[in-house]
């Protein structure tokens, strides 16, 4: 009797084992196959959910994509995308992974896929989340929370998510972390890297690698980002010298928010605003015409692969495939502009400064044709922040052409430019691939080799093995020692070939 009671327990437990299983298995998913692309996929892709918040009513969604490189030892990077309320799949298809949209005239089946060449998963781990709440396809449980999202609570629940997905995954916990996105993620990156490094010192264990965060074109205070388009429209002669100039005399720099009795200024706007219309001028890459996103949009239009991955995400097949869940809402939009939301971080600069001097790296990256973002405007507050330059203004090239331009300050903070390109990585995916690996493999083709550190922690001494005499920046590859030292100084005129190790930049 006692033998089949004991029998009945382990009966009993292994019943809930499997059962908790198979509910952690359905959290997440391995594919192999998708509609649309041809044969087995040649990368590795999960996607799951992962509740955060009160119960785990908010259910966010993720894509993940092990680096096609050398994963276990390869930089891990989540990846958020802007709006708010765009979803991460924006970068999955359109930026920086390894597929996107076959460009074709939709013909009532699911869309067709291709591999990408220039993805940044090729170097790197990456995890797409769809956030905040009502994006893509997560979603609440309860309309109540739906409509509380805000950049500060955001920032919360995607550290809350780090730590659950890196409890689940815990054979990347040692690789060097990174935070990335684009346009309006830059008001939320930097405040979730500061949770996160707070976080590691105070709460939460085990604490996240953090080394640092990658901006494109983001947005950071209306100071800046609006602002800065008038001076800009004036540089791409979109505006006259006179106008210009009448504007920065009478509105004194403010655009956005104008005195309402400061008619002449209200008056001088409005000749401005005839001159940009976003109805006829593309903010995104002001190179290229103002298409809409709808079923009546064109191949010609660069729009069409949007309405092209909503046709391939809304397809039921395709959604089977992710294993989406069927309380995600039932139509996926690429943005949610409906989206209630709290913008309640009014300038991201003081989270900036805060990481810099806290020691993790940044490289903030304009597309020079962008009018949403405009370059002149994220120059204007990294100056802000009066950090000194230690490599100035330069070209930085692409088979002896250049792609930009870079400058590398002090506290581990690089800036640089694309050239022809425009708000998101999608209009220039090989420069922004290139610009990315440089800046995390730095010189590929030099080799540091420490030989020796000399008595009294003096300067170590550096073999620098390369046909080159330009080391703007050199890959460290050894062990026990941090992967890049500012040893700049110390190697002038001591050496012929002069290794400048730099807290970040790129050539």
């Amino acid at each position: 009797m006692a033998n089949d009671y004991v029998f009945s327990i382990q009966k009993l437990l292994l019943f809930f084992l499997i059962i908790s299983c198979r509910n952690a298995v359905g959290s997440a998913s391995i594919i192999k196959y998708l509609p649309g692309f041809e044969g087995p996929l040649p990368f590795e892709l999960e996607t799951g959910y992962i509740g955060v918040g009160e119960e785990e009513q908010v259910q966010l969604f993720y894509y993940f994509v092990k680096s096609e490189g050398n994963p276990e030892e390869d930089p891990l990077l989540l990846w958020l995308s802007g709006g708010p309320g765009c979803s991460s799949i924006s970068g999955l298809l359109y930026e920086n992974g390894p597929m996107t949209m076959k460009l074709e005239v939709f013909n009532g089946t699911v869309p067709s896929l291709v591999s990408t060449t220039y993805s940044w998963t090729k170097i790197s781990s990456i995890i797409y989340l769809d956030q905040p709440v009502g994006t893509g396809f997560s979603y609440s449980r309860t309309q109540q929370i739906a409509s509380k999202s805000s950049d500060l609570g955001e920032v919360k629940r995607i550290h809350e998510f780090l730590h659950k997905w890196l409890n689940k995954h815990q054979e990347f916990s040692s690789n060097p972390f990174y935070v990335g996105g684009d346009s309006y993620s830059g008001m939320v990156v930097p405040a979730l890297v500061q949770e996160i490094s707070k976080g590691n010192y105070v709460c939460c264990n085990p604490p996240i690698n953090l080394q640092g965060y990658v901006l494109g074109n983001p947005s950071t205070e209306v100071a800046y980002d609006y602002n800065h388009r008038i001076p800009y429209a004036h540089g791409m002669a979109l505006i006259s010298d006179e106008l210009y100039e009448s504007m920065k005399r009478i509105c004194k720099g403010e655009y956005k928010t104008v005195d309402p009795s400061n008619i002449e200024c209200l008056k001088l706007i409005e000749e401005y605003n005839k001159c940009v219309d976003e109805d006829r001028l593309n903010f995104a890459l002001i190179l290229t015409p103002v298409c809409e996103e709808s079923e009546n949009t064109t191949l010609e239009c660069y729009t069409y692969r949007y309405v092209l991955a909503a046709y391939w995400t809304n397809d039921e097949s395709v959604r089977k495939a992710l294993q989406i869940h069927k309380e995600s809402k039932e139509k996926w939009v690429r943005c949610n502009w409906e989206l209630p939301y709290t913008h309640d971080i009014k300038s991201s600069v003081p989270y900036h400064m805060n990481n810099s001097i806290n020691g993790y790296r940044s490289l903030i990256y304009n597309g020079d044709h962008d009018m949403f973002v405009p370059y002149l405007g994220t120059q204007a507050w990294i100056r802000s922040l009066n950090y000194s330059i230690i490599d100035d203004w330069r070209p930085w090239m692409i088979s002896d052409q250049i792609a930009g331009y870079t400058r590398t300050y002090a506290n581990k903070m690089t800036y640089a430019t694309i050239k022809a390109r425009g708000h998101t990585i999608e209009y220039k995916p090989e420069e922004s691939y290139i610009m990315f690996q440089r800046s995390n493999e730095a010189c590929e083709e030099n080799t540091v080799i420490f030989r020796s550190l000399l008595p009294n922690n003096r300067v170590p001494r550096v073999n620098c093995e390369s046909n080159k005499k330009d080391y703007s920046l050199c890959t460290v590859k050894f062990k026990g020692l941090p992967h890049r030292i500012n040893i700049r100084e110390a190697f002038i005129n001591r050496t012929t070939w002069t290794c400048l190790l730099q807290q970040g930049g790129f050539t």
